[in-house]
Formats: C-alpha cells, structure tokens, sequence
C-alpha cells in the first residue's frame, strides 16, 4: 500500500482533512525541517506552525470567524505563506490576490467576495475599499511567535466540503470571477499528485506561481503533504531567464512546475539546456500548449527528468496527466493531454471536455452551487490510443502568456477610458505568439493614443492582462445575427490595420 494509505493519507498514515493539517503534523514530526523558503527568509516546519497561531490569534482578535473571507493582498513571501495558514486554521476563506494586481482591480475582488478582512504587508496599498478592514498583520505579529502555541488558538474543524480559497480569474462579464474550491477539492488533487510524483521529504518542489493562481495549489500544499521544502519565486524574477536557471539550480529544485512559456524562455535566454536539471527529477507544466520543438529538445536534453503535461481549468484544479517519453520525440502534431486524475471522470459531449468528480469546485462565489459535470468550455478529442487532445475553445477565453484571460474583462477596462466610446479586444496567435489587439472606437475628439491607454489599464487590470497593439477603427464589423465579426477583427490585423 502507498504510504499515502487509500489516498488521503499524510505520511504517518492519518487521513488529512484540511488544508492546515499537514503542516501541523510536520510541524509534530519534523520541527526543523525546512518548510518553506522565500528570497530571504526560510521557515522550519515547527516555526511556521507558530507564526501561524500567531497570525490565527491575531485574526480572531480582529473578529474573524469561520466562513468569513479574508482577502491576501501581498508580495509573495515566507510570511504571506502562514498567513494563509492562519486563515485556514480560523475556519475562514483564504482569498489570495497577488501583489501585481492594481488597487482598482482589488476593489472589484472585495466588492464581490464581501471579505471580513484585507490582509497586506503595506496599509497604504489600499484606496477606495474603506468599507472593509484593512491590517498589516505582518508589522503586528511577526515576529512574537516563539516559545508555546497561543491558549486561543485552537483550530477550527473542518469539512470536506467547506470552503478552503476562492482564486479570482478573469471573467466573461468583464469583471473577476471567484472560484471557490474547498479542502477537500485541493486535497483529492494534492494526494493524487503526491503519489504521482512519489514526492517524499527530501524533495525540494518550486513555487513559480503567483499565490492567487491554481499551480501554486500543488507547489505549497504537496510539498506540505510530503513534509518536503517549496522554494518561492519571486513575482519580480517570473519573467527572467538566467536567474530561474539560476534560481533552479542554487536551490538543487527536485520538482518544478509552470507554465510551458517560463520553460521556453529559460531554454531560449537562460542556457536551461546547456547548463543541465541538476537536482530535477520532475518537471511538470500546465496552463496552455507546449510548442512540440522546444518540447523535444527538452525531453531529448534531459533522458533522465520525468516530464509531465497536467490539464485541467482552475474550476477542476488538475482533471488529466500526460507523461511525455522519449516515444513522444516521433510526434508530428501537439501532445494530448492524457488520461482522467486526481479520480476524476473526463468525458466529451458534443466536442466540449465535460469534468465531474472530486477536484470540481463548490461553484462561483455569489452563484448557485456547481450543480452536476461542469463544462470546461475547452473542445477535446480522442487520439488513436484513447488518450484526450486539446482542440481549442468554445467561446473567446484564451490563454496569453500562460494566464486566462477573457477579453471582455480588458475591453471593459478600456471602456472605462473617458475618450473611450467602444471596444474590442481579440486574441490573436496562438500558445507562446498569442497577443492581444484592442479594437477601439473613439468619442467625438482625438483618439487616446497605445501608452496612454496602456497606462490607463494599469489601475484596473494586472499586467498580464496589458494590450499588445491597439487599432482606432470607426466601428466594427457584424455578423448576420448582430454580433461582432471577431473573425473579421483578425483579418484586418493581417492585413496591416493602423495603430
């Protein structure tokens, strides 16, 4: 039997049923262990135990109480780790917000998840939300956590079913959308990936991930399931070649997960190739297409890495898992996405992938509860050998820069310019050359120009979610039925349309 028992076992054996508990084993078994490490500071599993109760005091002598959400607004760091902890521990609704985000689209997140609490390193960060509390619990308590557990810091038993974060995506409406997913969401997930990876104590996983997107689900809690290390990345290095490699070799990474575009980027500007995996042994990535060339390179440059393609929307975590091998060096076309995890059932109805099972969501915040299979709005097909492949989606959500994105939440932005009468924003390109082109009518007078509506964005929209070209058109084009030719937009991309 694995040491994971019947797949909710921690490593003693017990079945965990929060998101809490397996620090608080850890933290029993292996007090020194490194748990969590960040650019300066890292935590053993006993001291992160402790700043957690001290956090989990300090947000109950606030007046938070099981249920109630408290959004995360900071930078990703060792600290902002046992605040959500706390959270966690309180009972309470752990509503992570990277750093990155702007004010205004912070605003938008507490307008709809109604939090008791807005927790952040800096209080001066918040403007325009003073109808919620706002602490800088990390200046009140970081540092008083030594010695024994707070007496009034007793954890609040938790459910399966009971909500354990809502991650915030970007929405059709034009404003962010919470998906709420509870402990036992996360852990169906997080116990079937432990097992998948045979992760044990040694390992020593990467958190690339901003805390407020689903692949950093597995890069703090499996390696918390596992009593191993996760090493965080910071926002500002996400994007730089050389010090990931860097990155991933100083801190001998056993396990690395991101999105396809990071390792592309490491390969192509950081010398990840020639500088070898070091310590890796699983390189694990998910979130859009892996372009085949660079993807064979790399399985052919590293015999000795497991490689595996994880899919599944943030409403499902992780559905399906496809392990690529040295038989995949003969492929012509996209890898498949793979086969049903996590105990999950994957099926197709009428070319739409359909999920149900025990990683699917308790539903959006503020709408009726998931009610039966949810429809990824991704279309699918089966291989010759029954194994799934991605064929695109069913609406105009796409992936840019490994990120989801509805181009509605960005014209909806732009709209909110005053010299803004319309617009549009369609995706053009696919996987790694996907960009988006903003389409925009103009009011009565001179047309804002690409800086300024750039800069404009940055107050409502994180910066992935930034135009790349902008086109100032007098309308747009229609289809039959009144819609707007999103189709015809790209053509005239194509074609040169002016900037």
């Amino acid at each position: 039997m694995s040491r994971y028992g019947d797949g909710a076992g921690s490593l003693n054996g017990d079945r965990a049923v929060s998101l809490y508990s397996p620090v608080v084993d850890a933290a029993a078994r292996t007090p020194d262990a490194l748990a969590v490490h960040d650019h300066t500071t890292g935590l053993g599993y006993g001291e992160l135990d402790r700043r957690a109760d001290t956090y989990l005091a300090a947000l109950r002598g606030r007046g938070v109480r099981p249920g109630d959400r408290v959004l995360v607004w900071t930078d990703k760091t060792a600290e902002a780790v046992a605040v959500a902890q706390a959270v966690l521990r309180c009972g309470a609704v752990h509503v992570p917000v990277p750093r990155s985000n702007p004010a205004g689209r912070v605003a938008r997140i507490a307008a709809d998840a109604r939090p008791a609490l807005i927790v952040t390193d800096h209080t001066d960060r918040v403007h325009g939300i003073d109808s919620v509390p706002c602490a800088a619990l990390f200046q009140e308590a970081a540092h008083r956590s030594g010695g024994t557990h707070r007496s009034d810091a007793a954890h609040h038993p938790v459910r399966p079913d009971d909500p354990a974060y809502i991650l915030y995506t970007s929405g059709s409406t034009g404003a962010p959308k919470g998906v709420c997913l509870s402990h036992g969401n996360a852990l169906a997930f997080v116990d079937w990936a432990c097992r998948e990876l045979d992760l044990t104590a040694a390992d020593r996983l990467a958190n690339h991930a901003a805390f407020g997107f689903d692949l950093s689900v597995f890069d703090l809690y499996g390696a918390f399931r596992a009593g191993a290390s996760v090493h965080l990345v910071g926002e500002t290095l996400g994007q730089a070649a050389e010090p990931l490699v860097d990155f991933l070799l100083e801190r001998r990474i056993t396990v690395w997960y991101s999105v396809p575009s990071v390792l592309v980027l490491m390969a192509e500007y950081g010398e990840l190739l020639e500088r070898g995996p070091g310590a890796l042994r699983a390189c694990v990535f998910a979130g859009e297409r892996f372009p085949l060339k660079p993807l064979k390179d790399l399985r052919r440059g590293w015999p000795g890495v497991r490689m595996l393609n994880w899919y599944g929307p943030t409403e499902t975590n992780v559905c399906t898992s496809y392990e690529v091998t040295a038989a995949d060096l003969a492929r012509t076309s996209a890898i498949p996405i793979g086969s049903p995890a996590a105990g999950d059932r994957v099926a197709l109805d009428d070319g739409e992938i359909v999920v149900s099972g025990p990683t699917v969501m308790l539903g959006y915040w503020g709408a009726a509860p998931q009610a039966g299979p949810y429809r990824t709005g991704d279309l699918g097909r089966y291989d010759a050998d029954g194994l799934l492949e991605y064929r695109g989606r069913v609406d105009d959500m796409a992936k840019v820069r490994g990120h989801r994105i509805e181009p509605a939440e960005v014209s909806g932005a732009l709209v909110a310019h005053a010299s803004v009468r319309d617009a549009v924003v369609v995706v053009v390109g696919a996987g790694l050359d996907a960009r988006l082109h903003a389409f925009v009518v103009p009011e009565t007078g001179c047309a804002p120009g690409f800086a300024e509506l750039r800069r404009h964005c940055t107050h409502l929209l994180p910066p992935y979610m930034a135009i790349d070209a902008l086109h100032t058109v007098g309308g747009f084009p229609r289809t039959a039925n009144g819609k707007v030719d999103r189709a015809a937009l790209g053509r005239l991309v194509a074609r040169g349309a002016g900037v």
